[in-house]
């Protein structure tokens, strides 16, 4: 049976839209105002988990079909990239959608879907340069995203075959008004509470400044 390792190196994959969404739901905020990194490490900290790397996901509109959020999120990726996260974004698509309303007649509207976010994620826990090399002994993810249950089966059998050592954690916000209580299936779960996130909050605001109201 592996060893479980006394010092234990995490590396932190944050699905950003997964996890903002988490936390206006279960706290209230409006727009992303967490810092990732400081974040991370107090997941980490309060583990006893040593920070090896913190990798950051999301989908970015395009300037011509949203300026505020590509503003916003151009200078918080920025911002990002300083502070020595990894950070991977794609621009969002857009599709129509059909609903049918209580009175019988149809409404179209345009959407941004997030496409490829996911797949990313699951391929960068499982990837040659991070599992497979042993590069770190937890995968942390901030998601609830349960298609990421698969990647936590993917990493047993990997501990298996490299007979050592793996988890696979899902952080997310939590609080009486979220209405998703789970983590991903498979995974520990850590509940990040109002307190925790509110000591790791970005104190820099990248809306722009002409309009601080999130559209």
């Amino acid at each position: 049976m592996p060893v479980e390792p006394g010092v234990k190196r995490a590396v932190a994959f944050i699905d950003g839209q997964n996890l903002y969404h988490a936390a206006r739901d279960a706290f209230g905020y409006t727009y992303p105002n967490y810092d990732v990194q400081a974040l991370s490490r107090k997941v980490c900290e309060g583990r006893g988990w040593q920070l090896q790397q913190t990798r950051f996901y999301t989908g970015v509109p395009d300037e011509r079909d949203d300026s505020f959020w590509n503003h916003f999120w151009m200078k918080k990726l920025a911002m990002m990239g300083r502070q020595n996260v990894v950070t991977y974004w794609r621009h969002l698509r857009y599709r129509n959608h059909t609903i049918r309303l209580p009175d019988g007649t149809e409404h179209s509207y345009l959407a941004a879907e997030e496409k490829g976010i996911d797949v990313r994620i699951a391929l960068d826990v499982i990837g040659i340069r991070l599992a497979h090399r042993s590069e770190y002994d937890v995968a942390l993810v901030f998601s609830q995203d349960q298609d990421l249950s698969e990647v936590a089966d993917e990493l047993r059998v990997i501990a298996r075959e490299q007979n050592r050592w793996i988890k696979m954690a899902s952080a997310f916000p939590a609080s009486l008004l979220a209405r998703n209580p789970r983590g991903v299936n498979g995974t520990d779960w850590i509940k990040i509470e109002r307190a925790m996130y509110q000591v790791c909050l970005d104190e820099r605001d990248y809306r722009p400044k002409a309009d601080k109201v999130p559209r």
